[in-house]
């Protein structure tokens, strides 16, 4: 027998030692594998080692279309020790729990609008702030007039939820006065105002475009010289370059036309006319890329991240796709945001650093 065929038995017989140890202790080396993980992330604290400054986490940055990739729009704003939502799609809570980020922290959530994308995860969100440590107090909740009939829904529903909690774990763990949240509205006109200004973190809301859908906001957050301004939906809006103004990063949405209409297309060809119309009704709310760019451009901002991403990207080969022509708009960086992607934004300095915590 060859040299060669000797090493290719040989390896054969160690690929059949290993497949076959493997089946026989597979139990034991599951349970190894499982406590090796569990160990590493129960408890797990993200936000120890951070550096002073603003943080900018992506919890979500999909879209009501089917995507099995992407959370509902979700953002998490870091500011020093504080912690802040902006929107509360659907598996927003659950990725920041797969994180490590510390849920029960969180001090107050912003909705930018009602569309059910944005607040279809409020109630896993409520819950697991409730259960991260025994709050006293519900969540306030921010948002511009109806976030009252918003809250006061979630609320009732997880009622007899919240009831089971607490009478299973105790009071101490679960207090009934911690459950659930508080609306907090905020008029707004057409001029920004500041709906929350502690601990030298401040938060401007302002208005945007998204017709028929009012009133809708975007928000600023600034602290120790750094800024970020997010959109929430909207179209082009001067109202949002002058609040973005001279910020450091714009948080923007984005959907892109020419694949949109590739999904209405194939749904024409398949005879789905109702949800192809709703594909054609879409791109008239919201901008593109491209405009994105235009926004951050005409603001003066340093960089551009795209979240609420229309349609889904499947691969970050496709981003130049999505992207179309928004380089040609902007000569600042632009990143197509994703589940689990935090951006750095430290104090007494100009640097935005990325880095993915999935």
């Amino acid at each position: 027998m060859g040299r060669m065929a000797k090493l290719a038995l040989g390896l054969a017989m160690l690929a059949l030692i290993i497949g076959f140890g493997a089946t026989v202790f597979q139990r034991p080396i599951a349970m190894m594998l499982i406590k090796r993980t569990i160990t590493a992330n129960a408890g797990r604290d993200a936000t120890i080692g951070l550096s002073d400054g603003l943080h900018v986490v992506l919890c979500g940055t999909g879209s009501p279309l089917p995507d099995r990739r992407h959370a509902g729009p979700c953002t998490l704003i870091i500011a020093g020790t504080h912690l802040f939502v902006v929107d509360a799609g659907e598996g927003g809570a659950r990725t920041l729990g797969a994180i490590g980020m510390p849920i029960g922290r969180i001090e107050d959530l912003f909705l930018t609008h009602f569309h059910s994308d944005h607040i279809d995860g409020l109630g896993p969100l409520l819950l697991l702030r409730w259960s991260g440590r025994p709050s006293l107090t519900p969540l306030p909740v921010h948002g511009p007039p109806g976030v009252e009939q918003v809250v006061a829904g979630f609320n009732l529903a997880y009622k007899l939820d919240d009831g089971y909690r607490t009478a299973h774990h105790g009071p101490a763990l679960m207090p009934p006065s911690g459950a659930g949240g508080t609306a907090l509205p905020f008029a707004i006109g057409a001029a920004p105002v500041v709906v929350l200004d502690r601990d030298g973190v401040r938060v401007t809301a302002f208005p945007v475009n998204h017709g028929p859908v009012g009133p809708a906001v975007g928000y600023r957050f600034d602290y120790k010289g750094r800024s970020v301004v997010l959109s929430g939906d909207t179209a082009p809006t001067p109202s949002l370059v002058a609040a973005a103004r001279g910020a450091d990063l714009l948080v923007h949405e984005a959907l892109q036309p020419r694949l949109v209409a590739l999904i209405t297309q194939a749904l024409v060809v398949k005879g789905v006319a109702n949800t192809a119309q709703i594909t054609r009704d879409i791109v008239n709310y919201h901008s593109s890329p491209e405009q994105a760019a235009d926004a951050a451009r005409a603001a003066g901002v340093k960089a551009l991240l795209l979240n609420h991403l229309v349609p889904a990207m499947p691969f970050a080969y496709a981003y130049p796709a999505f992207l179309g022509d928004a380089a040609d708009h902007f000569g600042g960086p632009i990143t197509v945001g994703e589940d689990g992607m935090m951006l750095s934004l430290p104090v007494a300095s100009t640097a935005i650093t990325s880095r993915k915590l999935l």
